[in-house]
């Protein structure tokens, strides 16, 4: 059953975990939470390569699937399939 309060003083405290808690307006619509949805969407798939190519990949940081993608839009490109 909610509380109940007449006299604002009587009010809860508002905690960190109130706020964390609270929706997010913007105007009188709720502000969705997370990512905002991308233009294009990128689909996961299940790729097999070669140990020392993964090695080669992963060892140039942070990125290195989205270099991935880079890598094959300009071979594609050459081959003019894109």
């Amino acid at each position: 059953m909610p509380v109940t309060w007449n006299d604002p003083d009587d009010a809860p405290e508002l905690t960190d975990a109130f706020f964390k808690a609270a929706d997010l307006y913007e105007g009188s619509k709720p502000k969705p939470r997370g990512r905002p949805k991308a233009a294009t969407t990128k689909e996961p798939v299940k790729l097999r390569l070669d140990a020392d190519v993964l090695a080669a990949l992963r060892a140039s940081g942070e990125g290195w699937q989205t270099r991935i993608n880079d890598t094959l839009r300009a071979a594609l490109s050459l081959a003019g399939r894109v």
